[in-house]
């Protein structure tokens, strides 16, 4: 179950991923979401900066270029604040499945790495609850880099971390600055006990892994509504065929 800051267990399963860019973390929750529906759990999903509440002031600040440490990480707090309210929180009440791709450990990493101070971070964000998995997706630096630029020509301007005069060549401010976000990422780790997984093994090895992880904390999750092909989506029926075919269908 998923655990509020005072104690307070709801009844739901909040199961969440983090990694810096290109862990391929979104990946492997796509398939994680795909596989829990076919076994008919009532799956729910929240994705970091996606609430509309901040969009266009989001689209419109990194556009223009103009957006501060500080800045950023306010917006971001929004963005989650109106997600946990809207989507997380009703949904783990009910007790249903919440998969979040990325949480609070996201803005732990990324502001503390723009230099943003880390109690103060923390202390906005310490009204959300506490996931039931945490899974970090750890993959070396250059083969991020790798797996982002070659699926697009250039780096985005806050992704490289441009706006912090690191390098003004875009591929060494990357690697700084995401260098600089790795090392967070593995601070939290051990401080929260996220659950490690090798995001440098195949797409298969790693939700194998992450299945592994999760199972354990099904039992007595909210069923949704019957589903016909459940007998034949079982955890023992996705062959590595299938979850091969469900990886390039997520790659695509």
């Amino acid at each position: 179950m998923a655990t509020l800051p005072d104690g307070t267990r709801l009844p739901g399963r909040l199961f969440i991923v983090e990694g810096i860019d290109g862990s391929g973390k979104s990946t492997q929750l796509d398939l994680l979401h795909k596989w829990l529906s076919s076994l008919g759990y009532s799956v729910a999903f929240s994705e970091w900066n996606s609430s509309p509440v901040v969009r266009k002031t989001t689209r419109d600040g990194k556009r223009k270029q103009i957006l501060t440490p500080t800045s950023f990480s306010l917006i971001h707090a929004v963005d989650f604040a109106d997600r946990y309210q809207q989507q997380i929180e009703p949904a783990l009440k009910a007790g249903a499945i919440v998969l979040a791709d990325r949480y609070i450990y996201t803005a732990f990493a990324r502001d503390a790495a723009r230099g943003v101070d880390r109690e103060w971070v923390r202390s906005v964000y310490s009204f959300a609850a506490i996931p039931s998995v945490a899974l970090y997706f750890r993959v070396p630096l250059d083969e991020s880099l790798r797996r982002i630029i070659s699926g697009r020509p250039s780096l985005k301007y806050y992704e490289a971390g441009l706006d912090l005069g690191l390098s003004d060549d875009p591929y060494e401010s990357y690697r700084i600055f995401q260098g600089r976000i790795l090392r967070e990422y593995e601070s939290l780790a051990t401080e929260f006990n996220l659950s490690v997984v090798d995001a440098s093994q195949s797409i298969v090895e790693q939700q194998e892994v992450v299945r592994e992880i999760i199972r354990p904390h099904l039992e007595g999750a909210l069923m949704a509504e019957p589903n016909p092909w459940r007998k034949v989506l079982t955890s023992e029926g996705l062959s590595g065929r299938y979850l091969e075919s469900l990886a390039r269908t997520v790659e695509r």
